[in-house]
């Protein structure tokens, strides 16, 4: 298998946890975002969005991240990280698709806003936008945080895939200074996540 990815960028490292947790064999092809690797026709044969992650599984190619962390885990059901259980598997895809749809969002305008402009030379931070990310980070944060009271894990029984597609966005919290100082549960759950081997071989400093 092949995978190309840009760390520490959270939608590679989620799918490189996983390949970690797994203990799965892969092959990781760095993709240059800031010299625009990912616009090249050879890079558009592989993902037509221009966006990495991509998985090669032996010509088999798989986008989106999500889709690649659940078919890895299907090579190892015992693993547990996605559920055969249709409820457990359910639960799991629910906070997958609102790490999607709303937790991705709040974060990445933050890490946008506050890093990624600088390190592309796209200028300084905008206000309004940074404001606006943060009123959103609240509001899903807080949904995150209450969940987690009592929890040890976003879904019974066990770390899943729900588990590391929301905490990967955690990896840039201080790169994007998310306003995470009330929010006592997700930093309890997150400190969790990092005590895993595969958390901590996943995790690679920003390339130079």
């Amino acid at each position: 298998m092949k995978l190309y990815v840009t760390p520490p960028s959270p939608r590679a490292f989620k799918v490189v946890a996983v390949l970690h947790h797994l203990g799965l064999p892969a092959e990781m092809v760095y993709v240059d975002l800031l010299n625009g690797h990912h616009l090249r026709p050879d890079f558009a044969a592989l993902n037509p969005n221009r966006r990495m992650p991509v998985l090669d599984d032996d010509g088999f190619l798989l986008w989106e991240s999500n889709a690649i962390m659940q078919y890895l885990a299907s090579k190892r059901p015992e693993s547990g990280l996605w559920p055969s259980d249709p409820t457990r598997q359910a639960d799991v895809s629910r906070w997958q698709c609102w790490e999607l749809a709303h937790w991705e969002r709040a974060c990445a305008t933050l890490v946008f806003e506050r890093f990624v402009k600088q390190r592309f030379g796209q200028g300084d931070p905008d206000p309004n936008e940074v404001a606006r990310g943060e009123r959103d980070f609240h509001q899903v944060a807080q949904i995150l945080d209450q969940h987690l009271r009592g929890r040890e894990w976003l879904v019974d029984r066990g770390l899943t895939l729900a588990d590391v597609s929301v905490g990967a966005w955690l990896t840039c919290a201080q790169l994007g200074a998310y306003p995470m100082a009330e929010y006592k549960e997700i930093a309890r759950w997150y400190r969790g996540l990092e005590a895993l081997p595969a958390w901590q071989k996943a995790t690679v400093p920003p390339p130079a």
